[in-house]
């Protein structure tokens, strides 16, 4: 399954703002937010559609509205609760669940701490957050946990991927469809998506 690689002038204008090492958290934090948005416009596109009946203050008329499609957004602590409100800004009645892991420095391998998901997780579609998609260790480990409680389905959403870990977890879950802002380059010897952005997580919450 081919990954969404947005290319909407909004989205590359506001992730190269993002980029710079001069961006305070606080405007980091507010653009990871309205990327989020926009890429939750684009992963919802295929919800299901019904008619319904609407009074205006003019007349009767045809209208759509969601067929009874719901959704969760799990983040990948502590990273991706930077994305959360960006995904309730949009669709403000779903659930939020947390996976939290933590790659190892030495082995570069996820490892979980912490895993917490809605009761009702097998009635939903699942989209889950990370804003860096670099190993892929992280979010093939944290599908797995997802899966293991057999949601509708899922979906992935980070705002950079390495061309490694988007290989990573299409080989692990290619049924998982993947959105992302960019492609980057490769990862160097530390881990880090090159040209990336540096730590996400440090970068949201100012802790380095």
């Amino acid at each position: 399954m081919q990954p969404f690689i947005a290319d909407h002038p909004l989205i590359q204008h506001k992730l190269s703002i993002l980029r710079r090492a001069g961006t305070s958290s606080k405007e980091f934090r507010e653009l990871i937010q309205e990327i989020t948005e926009l890429l939750v416009y684009e992963a919802t596109r295929d919800l299901p559609m019904k008619t319904i009946t609407v009074e205006t203050p003019v007349a009767a008329t045809e209208a759509y509205t969601i067929a009874g499609r719901k959704l969760a957004f799990v983040p990948i602590l502590r990273a991706g609760l930077g994305m959360v409100n960006g995904g309730l800004e949009l669709v403000p009645s779903a659930r939020v669940g947390h996976i939290g892991l933590y790659r190892d420095p030495k082995t570069l391998k996820p490892v979980e701490y912490y895993c917490k998901l809605p009761s009702d997780i097998s009635e939903r579609d699942v989209i889950v957050l990370d804003p860096m998609l670099a190993t892929g260790g992280s979010a093939v480990d944290a599908i797995n946990q997802i899966k293991k409680r057999r949601p509708r389905h899922i979906k992935f959403m980070c705002i950079i991927a390495a061309p490694e870990g988007l290989k990573a977890l299409q080989e692990a879950h290619p049924d998982v469809h993947i959105y992302c802002a960019a492609l980057d380059d490769h990862l160097n010897e530390h881990g880090y998506i090159v040209p990336g952005l540096g730590d996400a997580g440090d970068r949201i919450f100012g802790t380095k």
